[in-house]
């Protein structure tokens, strides 16, 4: 007995299946080519297209102010100082701890800004946080040198 039946024999069906092939594949090129001029099914696809790609919503973003307002020294060492400054994690001196910042303080208020904005030692400039202002900093060494012992003036840098 054969593996092919009657009606499925390969002499018959493979001829068979070319010739539909071709003649579909002919039918699809003449209307391609032949049902309408170029480009004129391109408008209704791109038009679908950009509707089915359009945002669902669209946020507008407030444009930047120019005024920026500066924190307070509090404010900066709450939001980044204290983070060392308060255990006195990595050799950092503490806030209130007077023996550790009289050396400091000697040298002077303009030598603690100066090192505070450009860093020193494990310290990196302005504590890590770039978006910091100058004044924002001398702010904030005015406070932890000031709860340590000093009496240091945040406004008469300014005045220099």
């Amino acid at each position: 007995m054969s593996n092919y039946d009657e009606h499925s024999s390969p002499s018959t069906l493979q001829p068979m299946v070319i010739i539909i092939g071709l003649i579909l594949v002919f039918a699809l090129l003449v209307a391609l080519f032949m049902g309408k001029p170029a480009g004129e099914d391109v408008v209704p696809v791109v038009a679908s297209v950009e509707e089915n790609i359009k945002p669902v919503a669209v946020a507008e973003v407030a444009p930047a102010s120019e005024a920026q307002v500066e924190k307070s020294g509090a404010d900066v060492v709450k939001g980044g100082c204290a983070m060392c400054h308060a255990t006195g994690l990595m050799n950092s001196p503490k806030i209130g701890d007077a023996a550790q910042w009289q050396p400091r303080i000697a040298l002077g208020y303009e030598t603690l800004v100066k090192n505070a904005i450009e860093g020193i030692r494990t310290m990196p400039a302005k504590g890590g946080n770039p978006a910091l202002t100058d004044g924002e900093i001398a702010a904030a060494v005015a406070e932890m040198a000031n709860q340590s012992g000093a009496n240091f003036d945040p406004a008469s840098l300014a005045k220099k």
